[in-house]
């Protein structure tokens, strides 16, 4: 009887998980196209890999280097490489698409438009200049276009257009950048202590470049966190150990979220204190780290295989499918058959369908703060 009793209560339970779970799902599909409402007329990005739309792959240094310039990546969406790093389109795409604006040409593409917006990230980029990386034996042999040689391209751009009231109905994205920092310390031998030193500095380097953005004219800035690095499939291999008190319930490595979240600590505090020195700018923390845990936490009901929610869809080797001398566009690196059933691309950028939720899930996070008429 007792038995029975404990069944039928262990029932109930696993049902209310799971209508939480389809309600948690469902709730962000109220809100698309509100973001029409903000009236973005422009969007503009700084960063890195999450929202490059192209230009790496227009950089000899870069280009060269990058897996992201072969195929399959863009294989689901554009048909074609595009230097985005996924098999489709970004959270930056998903962005503009919402607020009803065109793709955000990369700026290094001469021959685009740009009437609708610029984009300045470039895969492998950093906050701290190549120079203060080196002082901290960290090489950085995959680009040397840093936030502040974005921010250059930025502020020539504007000066070839003109007025800063122009951009007083734009949106402004500066990062996700930063994360490098850790990734090129963490793969060249450096301790997570050692990393977590350079977070202070990696932070006032993001805010500075906000004070840049708000003196070429931006009033609605976007600064976003880093995601759970702990989760992220090249992490979780290079990281990975026989020791089950190092993993925390998603099996991320946690002291690699520790260090995430220690960075994001440091990163909406500096925010805070800026908004009193800025109350007539709109300056809002872009919480990746809580949008990928609401990822991870109905990635079965929003159509993700449980069995692959860490492993990379374009890879090979180990229980991750992530192997660094056989990353995914190498010859012979298979893809999965069912994209749609894998958070992870290739083993450190995620795929389209997972970065279209996020998107969802960030827009949802954001627009109270952004002040439209919703």
């Amino acid at each position: 009887m007792a038995l029975t009793i404990r069944v039928v209560i262990l029932l109930i339970i696993m049902s209310f998980v799971v209508v939480q779970q389809k309600g948690d799902a469902q709730k962000h599909k109220k809100t698309e196209g509100l973001l029409m409402n903000c009236r973005f007329d422009k969007i503009y990005q700084l960063g890195n890999s999450l929202s490059d739309t192209g230009n790496c792959l227009r950089e000899k240094l870069c280009g060269t280097h990058s897996s992201c310039r072969r195929f399959p990546y863009g294989m689901n969406f554009f048909h074609k490489v595009t230097g985005r790093c996924s098999d489709g389109m970004l959270m930056i795409d998903f962005i503009a698409r919402e607020s009803g604006l065109p793709f955000l040409n990369p700026f290094k593409d001469r021959n685009a438009d740009f009437s609708h917006g610029a984009n300045f990230a470039v895969a492998g980029a950093t906050a701290l200049s190549v120079e203060s990386l080196a002082e901290k034996n960290i090489a950085t042999s995959f680009t040397n276009s840093t936030l502040s040689v974005q921010l250059h391209w930025m502020s020539s751009h504007f000066k070839s257009i003109g007025s800063s009231e122009k951009l007083k109905n734009s949106l402004f994205l500066v990062g996700e950048i930063g994360g490098n920092e850790f990734n090129y310390g963490l793969s060249q031998g450096k301790s997570i202590k050692e990393v977590r030193k350079m977070v202070p500095e990696v932070v006032q380097t993001i805010i500075h470049g906000v004070k840049r953005v708000i003196d070429f004219g931006a009033t609605r800035i976007i600064i976003p966190g880093n995601f759970p690095i702990g989760c992220v499939a090249a992490m979780l291999t290079k990281f990975k150990t026989n020791k089950i008190t190092a993993y925390d319930e998603y099996h991320c490595v946690k002291d690699l979220n520790s260090l995430a979240r220690f960075f994001n600590h440091h990163l909406q505090q500096a925010i805070v204190e800026m908004k009193k020195k800025y109350p007539n700018i709109i300056l809002i923390y872009g919480d990746y780290y809580n949008a990928y845990l609401w990822l991870l936490r109905n990635a079965v009901s929003l159509g993700f295989d449980k069995n692959s929610l860490q492993k990379a869809c374009c890879g090979t080797g180990g229980i991750y499918n992530y192997n660094t001398s056989r990353t995914c566009g190498a010859p012979g690196v298979p893809v999965c058959v069912d994209q749609s059933t894998h958070i992870s691309w290739d083993g450190i950028h995620l795929t389209q369908k997972a970065y279209k939720l996020l998107a969802r899930w960030l827009i949802d996070d954001m627009l109270p703060q952004l002040n439209c008429h919703v």
